[in-house]
């Protein structure tokens, strides 16, 4: 992969929430930006699952599904943070940055951001649907156009400090590691629950 395509994350993902929403999400894309598109899949298909288990119609049963769909789809979401991280520190020591070293440790990590600028996008679609509903008063409409507002400016943000941990690693003044999850609740060998079953 190249550094060169860290700016593309943001239209990525702002793009493909939309694509989805009309289309039938699905992996593709390349080099670093099929990974994104990948973790960004797990995203997108994770809200829309809490949006059913909250449904106050669905049956039991439904729901049931829906926690396993939602315990699947994070755990993936969770495996695919750990590969952005890696491949990001990949790239960098292969560009020749001497990962670890002694500048001071960020604890999120980029692949972290990533996954959170993920979730913004969708929410910010999502919250710009509710500003432009015809349904309500003009109350929701403001309250829902300021959040939007806010929420790109907190992306903005976020997507910008992405920016700034690579280029200080790159620079040696900051570094990442990789932080494991170790995710227990779907593993047969340690949740209890399953194994003891």
């Amino acid at each position: 992969m190249s550094l060169s395509e860290i700016p593309n994350i943001d239209q990525l993902q702002t793009d493909l929430t939309a694509r989805w929403h009309k289309e039938e999400p699905s992996e593709g894309g390349n080099g670093f930006l099929a990974l994104v598109q990948k973790q960004h899949l797990q995203n997108f298909l994770l809200w829309h699952e809490e949006d059913i288990a909250r449904a106050p119609n669905e049956t039991d049963k439904t729901i049931a599904g829906v926690k396993r769909n939602i315990d699947g789809y994070n755990q993936r979401r969770n495996d695919l943070i750990e590969k952005l991280d890696e491949a990001l520190i990949t790239t960098l020591v292969e560009s020749g940055t001497k990962l670890p070293n002694d500048a001071p440790l960020n604890s999120e990590t980029p692949g972290s951001m990533i996954d959170r600028a993920s979730i913004m996008s969708i929410r910010i679609f999502h919250m710009l649907e509710q500003a432009q509903r015809k349904d309500v008063d003009q109350a929701h409409i403001d309250q829902t156009t300021e959040k939007v507002r806010v929420l790109l400016i907190q992306r903005g943000d976020l997507l910008g400090c992405l920016d700034a941990i690579l280029k200080e690693t790159q620079d040696g003044t900051r570094q990442f590691k990789i932080y494991r999850q170790f995710k227990m609740y779907n593993d047969p060998s340690l949740n209890p629950k399953i194994y003891e079953a």
